[in-house]
């Protein structure tokens, strides 16, 4: 989809920042698996725009120290939609 690797990172990292999308959401978006588009963000954005890599570091550190908050959320709403059947 993306020929231009670069480009590809900048609008990922743009797309994170801009919507506090996880690695997931952005690779769906993108249409790339979650390895690469965390690879893109922790590795290649550093060589491309140390400051925005920063404020994308800090976006993904929330993510994960919320994510165990969310998995418990969704479990919650699946046995609330078992238990309504």
């Amino acid at each position: 989809m993306f020929y231009d690797i670069e480009t590809r990172v900048i609008k990922e990292a743009e797309f994170v920042l801009k919507e506090n999308a996880t690695v997931r959401s952005a690779a769906k978006v993108f249409g790339v698996s979650k390895s690469t588009v965390h690879y893109d963000l922790t590795k290649r954005l550093k060589d491309i725009d140390g400051d925005m890599c920063e404020r994308v570091k800090g976006v993904l550190f929330t993510n994960l120290s919320e994510r165990h908050i969310r998995g418990g959320v969704a479990t919650r709403n699946k046995f609330k939609k078992q238990r309504g059947k």
